[in-house]
Order: C-alpha cells, then sequence, then structure tokens
C-alpha cells in the first residue's frame, strides 16, 4: 500500500527502526526491492534517483516512464511503502516527478549555495504540499568516492543552519553530512557522533542518511537512537545485481536458448538471477535498519 511519505517516517521513529531506500533503476530492480520488504514484513521507501541517469534519456520520457513502474509496483505491495524521485539536477524535474506520480521528491543540492537552496526547497515545498508530496532536503553534502559528482570533498552539516532551515522551508525530512559517504565501494565511512547528536536535538524532523553502503554496520542502532528514520542504500545493490548477472552468464550452458536467458524470468534468465542476489541483499539491509 502507497502511504504518505511523512508518515512512513513517523512510524520509523515512533518504533525505533529506520526505513530503507533501496535505490532501484528498472523493472527488475524495484520488484527485488519490494519483494525483500515483503519477506521481512517491513515498511519500504522505493524509487528512482536522477543523479546516475543519463540526462537525455531521463529528460526525454525517463523520468515518466519509471514513476509508473514504481507506481504500478508499489499499489500492489502488501507492506506499507513510500515512491520517492531521488535526487534531481532541477526544480522543473521534481514537479515533473510530482505529476508523474511520486508522492516524495528531492532535489540533489549539493552544487548550491545555502541561500539557493533555501529558495529552491521552499519553492518545491509549496508545490509539493499543495498535493499531498513529501519533500526532503539536504544541508550540507556528502563527499564523492567515484569522483563523477559535483562535490568532491563535502561539506558537514551545521546544526544551527539545519534548524534554521528546516524551520524557514517546511520539509519533511532532512539528509545530513556527518562523515557518511556517497557511493562508497571499499571500507566505512567515519561518522562525527557528536554532531549527529546536536543534529537531533536541534533539527525536529526526521534525519536522513545518504551513503548507506558505506556506513557501518555496528553504528546503526546508535544512528538510529540519535534521529535518523531513512538510510538510503544504493551501491550494495547494483554490486550484488552485477556479480549474479556475471555469475549467470559465465555459467550459461552452451547452445542455451536466448529467449530463455533474457527477459523471461524462467530459471535461465540471467536478469531473473541478478535480480535474485539484489533481493538477498537489500532484505540484509532492511534486516539490519529494522534491528
Amino acid at each position: 500500500m502507497l502511504v504518505p511519505f511523512d508518515e512512513l517516517l513517523a512510524d520509523a521513529s515512533a518504533g525505533g527502526y529506520a526505513v530503507a531506500y533501496l535505490e532501484a533503476w528498472d523493472m527488475y530492480s524495484v520488484e527485488a526491492v519490494l519483494e525483500a520488504a515483503e519477506a521481512a514484513n517491513a515498511p519500504v521507501i522505493l524509487g528512482f534517483g536522477g543523479m546516475m541517469m543519463e540526462p537525455g534519456w531521463f529528460d526525454g520520457g525517463g523520468l515518466e516512464r519509471l514513476a509508473a513502474l514504481g507506481l504500478a509496483t508499489a499499489k500492489g505491495a502488501k507492506v506499507p511503502v513510500s515512491l520517492i524521485l531521488n535526487e534531481v539536477d532541477t526544480f522543473s524535474q521534481a514537479v515533473r516527478g510530482i505529476k508523474a506520480g511520486f508522492n516524495a521528491v528531492m532535489v540533489n543540492s549539493s552544487g548550491l549555495s545555502y541561500v539557493d537552496n533555501l529558495r529552491l526547497t521552499r519553492q518545491l515545498v509549496a508545490v509539493a504540499h499543495a498535493v499531498g508530496v513529501g519533500v526532503e532536503a539536504e544541508v550540507g553534502s556528502l563527499p564523492d568516492a567515484s569522483g563523477e559528482m559535483v562535490d568532491e570533498v563535502g561539506a558537514l552539516t551545521d546544526p544551527h543552519e539545519a534548524a534554521r532551515f528546516v524551520a524557514e522551508t517546511g520539509v519533511d525530512a532532512l539528509a545530513v553530512s556527518v562523515g557518511n559517504v556517497h557511493l562508497l565501494t571499499e571500507g566505512k565511512a567515519s561518522i562525527d557522533w557528536e554532531r549527529l547528536a546536536a543534529l537531533q536535538q536541534a533539527v525536529p524532523v526526521p534525519l536522513v542518511l545518504h551513503g548507506g553502503t558505506g556506513f557501518p554496520e555496528e553504528g546503526i542502532a546508535r544512528a538510529i537512537s540519535l534521529g535518523v528514520a531513512k538510510i538510503n542504500i544504493g551501491t550494495v545493490l547494483k554490486q550484488a545485481f552485477l556479480e549474479g548477472l556475471a555469475e549467470a552468464v559465465g555459467a550459461l550452458p552452451s547452445g542455451v536458448s536466448i529467449q530463455h536467458t533474457m527477459g523471461s524470468r524462467k530459471p535461465l534468465d540471467v536478469l531473473q538471477q541478478g535480480k535474485d542476489r539484489l533481493r538477498e541483499e537489500a532484505n540484509r539491509c532492511i534486516r539490519l535498519w529494522r534491528a
């Protein structure tokens, strides 16, 4: 069932857990995420991100096609879900996402000044809240472990700035930078726990951590106790899918029918085997953050 974004996060805060946003990119991946959540009997945030998408495809109708896919998946869910359009580049893309049916949106503000971020977020909240759509925003920015994003260094979130930002925008959730890292594939991030505790005291809305792949698992309970109600996970899911896909391709018997191996959903479908591996990892992540 599709439920409001703020309601899903409020339930997480009250229940002492964090909802996982497990970023998908196609039909196989979004199905795997929902199946993992249903197997764990846990709420989940479905959705897609704009940050890594090819701009021409995304702006040429890709955004709307992803929305239709996500909505169809969410409406059949047996657990509570929200559907987010995550970290798009522009205000207009976020508005398109609202019109297409996402019930939460976020613009990537890592390249904006505080003043420009404030102005854009105010505008987005006004449009989104008028039709019951939630808004996640960010104060500070995450370093990027891949070197592909605008901000390769990052800026830690200032609690006073964050409190002012939330008060002046009315956002439903705030993503913070406390040592977490985008697109980290090796090692673990070093978290500034004192800063996270200060943010919990200063900010009256649920806190969000992006860069979940590199977040230290031994710190999960502590992060939840300090106000984190949503965790974004993406990189490790793509790694799992690719590993499953590579193994499946390598194990194909000679002379096998191409009809069975691509898009059939049968046992020899290599994409299905990638999906199976992704679902296992998604289930593991969900259970970790439900602890």
